[in-house]
């Protein structure tokens, strides 16, 4: 089976040095992170990395296998193949040269349900939130203009179904 991008669900303790662990991890055995974001549950002791990575059927079981032998991990979901709801946040800074470009800039963020955070002299400062597709393809429409800056806040995810914990 061929690489394809998978979105990993990974419930941790929240101490010290698990971060690295499992960024090492990857780094260790040459797997790439695409996109990683980390954040508190409703439990302050239990963090939620959703993690992007890239690979076929084997690498992925591999991941698993690395992952769960971990000791701070509680659990590994790949929602990959699931129902799942994920978002982004992009904000971006876009030079315009003069009146008609800044409404282009413009036109284009409305049509993407974003908003101009930020407007200067000649620069206006966008956020654009929802899927990762979304975002990409707002990125590929926007550079015909002057990309001054941007971030990415990287994919957050949870299941559609309810209760759902189904490991990898």
């Amino acid at each position: 089976m061929s690489a394809r991008k998978h979105t990993i669900s990974v419930l941790v303790q929240n101490k010290f040095g698990v971060l690295s662990r499992i960024s090492g991890l990857f780094s260790g055995r040459g797997y790439n992170i695409c996109s990683l974001t980390v954040n508190q549950t409703n439990d302050p002791a239990i963090s939620k990395m959703t993690i992007v990575t890239e690979g076929d059927d084997a690498v992925l079981e591999q991941i698993d296998k690395q992952l769960k032998k971990l000791i701070d991990v509680i659990s590994v979901t790949d929602l990959t193949g699931s129902e799942f709801v994920e978002r982004e946040l992009l904000l971006i800074k876009v030079k315009t040269k003069d009146a008609e470009e800044r409404a282009e800039v413009i036109q284009l963020t409305e049509l993407f349900k974003g908003q101009v955070v930020t407007v200067n002299h000649g620069e206006l400062g966008i956020e654009i939130q929802g899927r990762a597709a979304k975002i990409d393809n707002f990125i590929s429409l926007i550079e015909k203009f002057e990309i001054v800056e941007f971030a990415r806040s990287g994919r957050v995810a949870v299941s559609r179904t309810e209760g759902a914990s189904s490991v990898i």
